[in-house]
């Protein structure tokens, strides 16, 4: 059965693998915990990422986020994450949403299914009348998965494509 979880400490050591073996950057999606200790992972990055979604004496530029992981039974697939409302620049940017999965399971429709469940929880979320999303140009991939879920083209740069949902 596939399932979105939250980030939580019951899945710590899988929710740990995943994010240390992911690349620090790969297909604009940023990890700076890549290769970190398991005790740094349950004791310091955990409890921080987890406030992310309601943040305590933050920036006023910050946006909370939630962090979600894609489960296929037993098995983590793929990390999505939700920004609750974007600023002006992650508008023109980033977006509302931000996901990976396993490369041992691309390309086999978890990327979109996993899409799916995200923006249904997004739906119920994000203020703004439609959800933004980025991708790379050449990630065709996960242009498809965007667009399998009702997405259109809003704008362009020299090397992404701005897209967004209606709600």
């Amino acid at each position: 059965m596939l399932e979105l979880r939250k980030m939580n400490y019951e899945d710590v050591v899988e929710q740990w693998k995943y994010v240390t073996a992911l690349p620090s950057n790969e297909n604009g999606l940023t990890n700076p915990y890549e290769g970190i200790s398991f005790d740094e992972y349950k004791n310091t990055v955990l409890p921080e990422l987890m406030m992310h979604e309601k943040p305590i004496n933050m920036p006023d530029w910050f946006v909370p986020e939630t962090f979600y992981y894609l489960w296929d039974n037993d098995t983590l697939i793929g990390e999505y994450r939700i920004r609750h409302y974007l600023t002006d620049a992650l508008k023109a940017g980033a977006g509302h949403i931000g996901y990976s999965i396993k490369k041992n399971f691309r390309g086999m429709g978890y990327g979109t299914k996993g899409l799916t469940l995200t923006l249904e929880l997004a739906k119920k979320i994000v203020p703004e009348e439609e959800i933004y999303l980025r991708v790379l140009k050449n990630n065709i991939p996960s242009f498809k998965a965007i667009c399998s879920n009702g997405a259109y083209i809003a704008d362009e740069d020299d090397t992404h494509y701005l897209m967004r949902i209606k709600k």
